[in-house]
């Protein structure tokens, strides 16, 4: 099929308005044709660095505007980041992300940065990080490394934007997406859902990622976990607003199928509070990569054995883990 980056915001919204087999039957044509049906790779992310933030993402417990009583952290040694890799590897992911809490890293600490990227993919492993914006040379740098996915998420839609983050602008993000799609990194870059968003604003969201120059070739679908003392943590502890429900979630999975057909579609924090039938719908509407690991940066997960469980109930497959290389 042709892969389109000229979808209309009234065609996503028709998607949304299917009936739900329908739209599940058209999203699972689609991901067959491009992906094994029945397999769902594991990933594993790790802080690198937590909290002191300086950007203001009203969700995320990192901000250093926000109270929440974490504890900020200096950057992990790489011999440490190499060791959880390693475990990561042994529990089954094929996939290790880090993550630090940064608005953009310093160039002091792009050494360490690309010795983990080099140390973590000789160990078999694809490897993804998200620091923040980027420069060209530092994009550079990580591409020189080899990794694999940079991960850059535009959060919501252009519209809804300004009540998650002012510290930054729509245009910022979408700069260091450009950034790393011309240093020949793969983008990794998605959004939360249940932030007091309209389904307009999740329409706008999925239009924005699939008129990219180049879909994502990795999309992590994020479903709020509400924080105490955030700002929109707050707000919809305070405010009747209606929490995107399970059926909406999936018809947002099954469109983002539809129309970016190749990319990886990851369901990723907030899945410990998804019941066992809304992730199953969510594998039926093409989900093709979850995160594992109790604790994804700094929200709670599924356990290992529940998805373990569930997996086998649901006859999925999860690749197996690349043999060892010796560390470089």
């Amino acid at each position: 099929m042709t892969i389109r980056n000229d979808w209309t915001r009234q065609e996503i919204a028709a998607l949304f308005e299917m009936p739900f087999n329908d739209l599940l039957w058209e999203a699972q044509t689609i991901h067959c044709r491009h992906h094994d049906r029945n397999t769902v790779q594991r990933s594993t992310l790790l802080s690198i660095k937590t909290g002191g933030c300086a950007e203001n993402c009203g969700y995320c417990s990192q901000s250093a505007g926000h109270d929440t009583g974490l504890k900020a952290s200096k950057l992990m040694d790489v011999d440490a980041v190499v060791t959880a890799a390693t475990e990561a590897r042994s529990a089954g992911s094929q996939r290790f992300c880090m993550g630090a809490a940064w608005r953009s890293p310093k160039d002091r600490d792009m050494n360490a940065i690309v010795s983990m990227v080099r140390r973590v993919k000789a160990l078999g492993l694809e490897t993804c990080m998200t620091l923040g914006m980027l420069s060209d040379d530092q994009a550079g740098r990580l591409a020189e490394a080899g990794l694999d996915y940079y991960n850059h998420n535009i959060d919501s839609s252009p519209e809804y934007y300004a009540n998650v983050v002012t510290t930054r602008t729509y245009d910022d993000r979408l700069e260091t997406l450009e950034r790393v799609r011309n240093s020949s990194i793969s983008v990794c870059c998605g959004g939360i859902m249940g932030m007091g968003e309209s389904r307009a604003d999740r329409i706008g969201f999925l239009h924005a990622l699939a008129t990219l120059p180049e879909h994502p070739q990795s999309v992590p679908i994020n479903q709020l976990v509400p924080i105490a003392r955030t700002p929109i943590g707050d707000m919809l502890k305070n405010t009747p607003l209606a929490v995107v429900d399970e059926i909406e979630f999936v018809r947002t999975v099954a469109t983002a199928r539809i129309i970016m057909p190749e990319a990886m579609i990851r369901l990723s924090a907030g899945r410990e509070g998804m019941t066992d039938t809304a992730q199953a719908l969510c594998f039926l509407a093409c989900v093709n990569s979850i995160f594992s690991g109790d604790k994804p940066l700094t929200t709670g997960n599924a356990s290992a054995d529940k998805d373990a469980a569930l997996f086998d109930r649901l006859g999925i497959v999860v690749p197996s883990a690349q043999k060892q290389i010796s560390a470089a």
